[in-house]
């Protein structure tokens, strides 16, 4: 593993005059929006656009679903994702019969866990509001998921994440670095939100960390950390807790392992793992290669566990799963330093202090 990230490194290196190009075409991008140069559009609704300035790993999902949790009781809400790595196109509105292969690994969780709200794919978002207005006419907010980039629809509450261990101040363009947007851009931001920090962050590495970020006087920065719940079964959701007597098949196919492998070490006996690309369709030999991988486990006391995101490709196989010990591992996050009720205070008042100012310049002149 050591000899595969020195190579990765050494060829990341390799490739810094594209980065330096890919650099230059964004710049020139965000300039032309900057100019006014490329439009905008804003609709008449409150956006709250949630991403971030590099590539997967900042946990966007936990932050929509948060967000989606706090939201949902006070007003009708729907997601907007773009529905990457889905095999269809165009826009799409999530129904009881929809499947990760339809709408995307992400949407497909925010539809398992809120079938109340809408959620909604379409990679040209500009054209897929109107869509989703018109299908869910009562909707009052809209949550836009990996949003920051897309420059066309201006949100009114902007949202950007940044890792912990890669803050975007220390990470260049790709391909040498994770950067898909330019540093800079950071001051667009309404909130910035510090991910997968360690649940007990000193605030002495608080502050060192909001002095690199240096926020504006306009920005409010938190910090979180990941919360692992209690698992549960893929097909009949049934809980069950991890134990240190036990052993486990880790099935995982996302961005960033790393946090979920520690946990996973921390909390059971020992633990075997099988890792997917980001987004991996799983396939019926997939499962034959688990199902083998298993039986080499010689412990009696032995699970197979994977990801809610994971989870959303494999349930297609839910006729063999349920015959199987096969565990899903919920994530979630919780702010440090008693910043919640704050966070929660802000997101609640955005869509009430927009409705108000619409009302008020709808009013008559005197």
């Amino acid at each position: 593993m050591l000899f595969k990230n020195v190579y990765l490194r050494s060829f990341r290196l390799f490739l810094f005059p594209l980065a330096i190009l890919y650099g230059g075409i964004i710049r020139l991008r965000n300039y032309l929006y900057d100019k006014e140069l490329i439009g905008s559009i804003s609709f008449n609704i409150p956006i709250i656009g949630v991403g971030n300035l590099s590539i997967g790993g900042t946990g966007k999902t936990p932050m929509v679903d948060y967000l989606a949790t706090i939201l949902k009781d006070r007003y009708s809400i729907a997601t907007l994702s773009r529905g990457y790595k889905r095999r269809t196109s165009g826009y799409l509105l999530a129904n009881p019969s929809s499947t990760s292969i339809e709408i995307g690994d992400e949407p497909m969780q925010f539809h398992m866990a809120h079938p109340e709200i809408a959620v909604a794919v379409g990679e040209k978002r500009i054209e897929a509001v109107p869509q989703l207005l018109y299908d869910r006419p009562d909707t009052k907010v809209i949550i836009l998921d990996d949003a920051f980039q897309h420059r066309e629809i201006k949100s009114g509450l902007d949202i950007l994440l940044t890792d912990y261990s890669n803050l975007y101040t220390r990470d260049f363009f790709l391909p040498t670095g994770d950067l898909r947007d330019q540093k800079g851009n950071a001051s667009k931001a309404h909130i910035l939100v510090v991910t997968k920090c360690p649940p007990d962050l000193t605030q002495e590495d608080r502050f060192r960390i909001m002095k690199e970020l240096k926020p504006a006087a306009h920005q409010k920065i938190f910090f979180t950390s990941i919360q692992y719940d209690t698992p549960y079964h893929i097909v009949t959701k049934e809980k069950r807790k991890l134990s240190k007597q036990e052993e486990v098949l880790l099935i995982c196919g996302i961005a960033n392992p790393e946090p979920l492998t520690e946990y996973i070490h921390e909390v059971t006996k020992t633990y075997d793992a099988l890792f997917y690309s980001d987004h991996h369709i799983f396939s019926i030999d997939d499962l034959n290669d688990m199902q083998q991988r298993f039986e080499f486990i010689s412990a009696e006391d032995k699970i197979y566990l994977t990801t809610e995101k994971d989870a959303v490709r494999l349930i297609k196989f839910q006729d063999r799963l349920n015959q199987l010990p096969f565990y899903v591992l919920p994530i979630s996050i919780f702010f440090l330093f008693d910043q919640t009720e704050e966070f929660n205070q802000l997101i609640v008042d955005y869509p009430i202090e927009f409705y108000k100012t619409q009302a008020a310049e709808q009013l008559p002149a005197n």
